[in-house]
């Protein structure tokens, strides 16, 4: 596991200046602290960070082929590098170490850019080709590893964090305003956008070429089609599941270092514990964090599990005054991100980095197995196939503007009203209580007013016929990366912790987006045959008959007690108003509603604090740089 960083310059003959690189390395020496690599030649520089996993002495990168015309840095760890290595040796290629990193250098000699297809596990890397001047950057299939690029003036710079791109051209810190607005409907900043207009995302499962100043990015995977496959029995879906879960499982339990899973008290994170118990001849070191709040406290259940197991368990209670960390983590972050339970799960990175440098998770269970209440709630409950479009278009646009806002069911009866893509898609999003509040300022909600067609346009293409398939289509390409993905990558490396997520393996989910829907979701019940498994595999009933949770925080009640004076000051404050972003009025209204317990707006109230937040810990301090000469002016260093 490491960052990764590089230059690539239009002009062949020039090389990159390598004190520059070594900038970018060290603005997320977070990310690998236990050795660099810089590598400079005509044309690229790469470097990268390590956090040293397998081959602990060879695996310093670069790695180069036999004749040092490849070079690759690697972010990652493949899985099947074992199986790939003696093929590799039959076709007639020398290996000099041990590591994961050295196998993807010869497959690319084999096969060019399409070696991707041939790599199971989680990846970012970048090969520069010298024959061919040729640099190819890729990131994994589902996202598991970030990935970000800039065109400077025909030169390319990339690496795993924008802080390495801005460590070393602040000038590309141009606010992108419309993934602004993305991130206000989202909570997170869709791919390919960032926070920057100059920077962008390279979207999972997507290649990136360049040559001769010019980008060119392709995707070369896809999730297969939904539902292809329907087992009659229930019996042998099980058995499969199991079979094909335990060895993803199985693969990742794969280092030459300390190893152990972090345990929610859910049935994903369970699921996995148990099937790492069944692999394991050790104890397995389980690790999870609880809250004084008794409503959100899942330790009992995580303890549970580990007695259940015989884990190694270690155990964090969270005191509520964690304001010095909101305001670390918000200067930490790229751009603005709202999700709360990134703090548990920064939490959580803690505990686990003290005893071990791996732990796998049960991230991804949600949107394999429709695992998520929304699921439920828009496609089934608020379900009125009887509506026509034409009467749901007429209520919307000629009754409901007309209906006072205190009336009990106002949003509701909207919401039922839309057509169900839209009603899935506006549930996902900021846009009904923008709708009912006008929280945000007028300006800045007409930068885009089609922030919702990229969703629908996922729906519209993703490969399946039943509405249940669709969403997860959907979210798997947006929510999974965007959020969930970006959160346990993002807090996990900040500790120098590698998550491993072994239900999002590809090979696994392509096998889990085939399964008919109902063996997912029937009569509101909800991952059906994951249920089956984890009880079949003796994780409690209390645990799997309980309300879903995951690593939430008790947010509507520090709010309003522990982080009342917080939020107030912070969103209230003429410094926050006068960005332009939000409108006083509807920020006033939405504090009032939540203080006096009329509505819960908890979520979005840590929303709007987190954006500006980011503005004062993260954003002003790349201004205050991007207005001070830099000691290293040009990206190039002189002539090859």
């Amino acid at each position: 596991m490491c960052g990764i960083a590089g230059i690539a310059l239009r002009d062949p003959q020039c090389a990159p200046d390598e004190g520059l690189l070594r900038q970018m390395c060290e603005a997320m020496v977070h990310r690998g602290p236990d050795d660099e690599g810089v590598f400079v030649t005509s044309g690229v520089g790469l470097g990268m960070r390590r956090l040293s996993i397998i081959d602990l002495p060879g695996g310093h990168q670069p790695v180069f082929n036999e004749d040092k015309s490849v070079a690759i840095v690697f972010n990652g760890e493949i899985y099947n590098f074992l199986e790939l290595r003696p093929e590799l040796e039959v076709r007639g290629h020398v290996f000099t170490t041990h590591s994961d990193t050295e196998v993807i250098v010869h497959l690319y000699e084999e096969y060019g850019p399409e070696c991707v297809n041939k790599l199971r596990g989680m990846f970012a890397f970048a090969i520069y080709d010298d024959r061919n001047h040729r640099l190819l950057l890729a990131r994994d299939r589902l996202g598991k590893k970030p990935l970000h690029y800039a065109l400077h003036n025909g030169d390319l710079l990339f690496a795993s964090e924008m802080k390495s791109i801005l460590a070393v051209r602040p000038e590309l810190s141009t606010v992108n305003r419309n993934a602004l607005l993305q991130y206000m409907y989202f909570g997170y900043v869709p791919d390919p956008a960032t926070a920057f207009e100059p920077i962008k995302k390279l979207p999972p499962g997507h290649l990136l070429e360049y040559e001769k100043g010019e980008v060119r990015v392709r995707q070369y995977w896809d999730l297969p089609p939904f539902g292809t496959y329907d087992p009659p029995r229930e019996e042998q879906v099980i058995e499969e599941l199991e079979c094909r879960l335990a060895e993803a499982v199985r693969i990742r339990l794969m280092a030459d270092v300390p190893l152990g899973a972090m345990l929610s008290g859910g049935t994903d994170s369970s699921t996995v514990v148990a099937l790492m118990a069944r692999a394991s001849s050790r104890p397995v070191k389980t690790f999870t964090i609880g809250f004084r709040h008794e409503d959100f406290n899942e330790a009992p259940h995580a303890r549970l599990v580990a007695q259940k197991f015989g884990t190694e368990h270690h155990e964090l209670i969270v005191e509520p005054n964690f304001v010095d960390t909101v305001m670390t983590l918000t200067g930490h972050l790229e751009e603005p991100f709202g999700d709360s339970s990134m703090l548990p799960t920064y939490f959580i990175s803690c505990l686990a980095r003290k005893h071990v440098k791996v732990a796998l998770s049960g991230d991804g269970g949600d949107e394999a197995f429709a695992g998520y209440d929304r699921y439920r709630i828009h496609l089934h409950e608020r379900a009125h196939p009887w509506v026509p479009d034409w009467a749901g278009r007429w209520y919307r646009e000629h009754v409901h503007p007309h209906i006072p806002y205190s009336v009990p069911g106002r949003s509701l009866a909207y919401s039922i009203a839309l057509p169900w893509q839209d009603r899935y898609t506006e549930g996902v999003s900021f846009q009904p209580f923008q709708r009912e509040m006008n929280v945000l300022s007028r300006d800045f909600a007409a930068t885009n007013g089609a922030l919702l067609k990229q969703f629908r346009h996922y729906l519209d293409a993703a490969p399946a016929h039943d509405a249940l398939s669709r969403v997860l289509y959907l979210d798997t390409k947006t929510y999974l990366p965007g959020d969930i993905l970006t959160k346990v990558d993002r807090m996990s490396m900040a500790t120098s912790l590698e998550a491993r997520v072994p239900m999002l393996d590809h090979i696994f989910l392509e096998w889990v987006t085939s399964l008919a829907p109902r063996w997912k979701m029937r009569n509101g019940s909800q991952k059906i045959v994951l249920r089956k498994l984890a009880e079949r595999l003796g994780v409690p009933d209390e645990v799997l008959n309980r309300k879903k949770q995951g690593f939430s925080l008790p947010l509507r009640y520090w709010m309003r007690v522990e982080l009342k004076e917080l939020v107030t000051t912070v969103l209230l404050e003429p410094r926050t108003l006068q960005r332009g972003y939000f409108n006083p009025a509807g920020v006033e209204k939405m504090l009032k509603e939540h203080f006096e317990e009329r509505r819960d707006h908890s979520a979005r109230l840590w929303r709007l604090m987190i954006f500006e937040l980011w503005h004062r810990n993260f954003l002003e301090r790349i201004g205050a740089r991007k207005n001070q000469p830099l000691e290293t002016a040009v990206l190039s260093g002189g002539g090859g």
